[in-house]
C-alpha cells in the first residue's frame, strides 16, 4: 500500500513541476510551519525509556526491517507495546524522489494523512496488535490526547488503521478547540470512505477526493462551508451507526 501511495505521489509531483514550468517554488513560512505541524508524532508516556532503550538496540535485517526480537517484543505490556508501535514502524519501504513544497498547505483538507514514519511503515504483527486491541488503542489514544492536547500523524494513522468510527465525536471536539489541524477533518473523511458511507459515497467531495480523477494529494479547500459539511457528514455517519 506504501509503495503505491509513494508512486502517485510522485506522479502528481510531476504533474505539479509541468504545472509551475518545473519551478520548484518554496512554500510560504506559513505553510512550512504547518507542514512540520502536520507530521509531528503523539510520544505516549507508557515505559517510553524502556522502549527507546529497545529500539535503540535494534538490528536491521537483509531487507533494511527494524524489529524488536520476538522474545523481548512478547515481553512487552500492553501500554508499552502501544507506545513502541507508536513511535517506531518496522517495516522499510523506501519513497520515491520527494515531491516539490506544498503550497498554501495550511489551506487544504487533503483526502490522506502524510507518512508517519517517513521511509517506514508499520508492519503485519504492529498493525495486528492495533487491530486486536482496538478498544484499549482508542482509549490510550484518548488518554494521550487529553494529556498532550494534540492528535499526532501516528494518532490519525492508528484511529484510520483500525476503523475507530467511534472516535468521531472525540475528533469533532478535538478539531474544534483550535480549527487548526486539518488532518483531522481528513481522518474524517477516510473513516467514511472505508465504511462506504453512501451519502458520501455520492457526493462531490468524495468525486474530488477519490474518484479515478483524483490522486493520493488531493484536497478540499479549507473555508467554512467545507468544514461544517464534513463534521455534520461524518456526525450523521456515527449517529447512523450507533443507533
Amino acid at each position: 500500500m506504501k509503495l503505491i501511495l509513494s508512486f502517485l505521489t510522485i506522479i502528481f509531483a510531476i504533474t505539479l513541476s509541468a504545472q509551475d514550468d518545473g519551478v520548484w517554488r518554496p512554500a510560504s513560512k506559513e505553510s512550512q510551519a504547518y507542514h512540520e505541524y502536520r507530521i509531528k508524532l503523539s510520544v505516549p508516556p507508557y515505559g517510553l525509556a524502556k522502549v527507546k532503550g529497545l529500539i535503540a538496540k535494534i538490528k536491521v535485517d537483509d531487507e533494511d526491517n527494524e524489529a524488536l526480537g520476538k522474545t523481548v517484543y512478547e515481553a512487552l505490556s500492553l501500554r508499552e507495546k502501544f507506545t513502541y508501535h507508536m513511535i517506531h514502524a518496522e517495516s522499510y519501504s523506501q519513497n520515491c524522489d520527494a515531491m516539490p513544497p506544498i503550497q498554501e498547505e495550511h489551506k487544504k483538507v487533503f483526502a490522506f494523512l502524510p507518512d508517519a514514519f517517513d521511509e517506514y511503515a508499520w508492519s503485519d504483527r504492529q498493525s495486528a496488535f492495533l487491530k486486536k486491541n482496538r478498544d484499549s488503542v482508542m482509549a490510550l489514544i484518548k488518554e494521550s490526547a487529553a494529556r498532550s492536547k494534540r492528535i499526532g500523524v501516528n494518532f490519525k494513522h492508528a484511529i484510520v488503521e483500525i476503523n475507530a468510527k467511534e472516535m468521531i465525536p472525540f475528533l469533532i471536539a478535538a478539531f474544534n478547540d483550535n480549527k487548526k489541524d486539518l488532518d483531522i477533518l481528513t481522518v474524517l473523511l477516510q473513516l467514511m470512505k472505508d465504511n462506504e458511507y453512501e451519502p458520501f459515497l455520492q457526493s462531490a467531495s468524495y468525486k474530488k477526493l477519490y474518484s479515478d480523477e483524483s490522486n493520493y494529494m488531493s484536497y478540499l479547500n479549507f473555508n467554512k462551508g467545507n468544514e461544517d459539511l464534513i463534521i455534520k457528514r461524518a456526525m450523521d455517519f456515527y449517529n447512523a451507526g450507533n443507533k
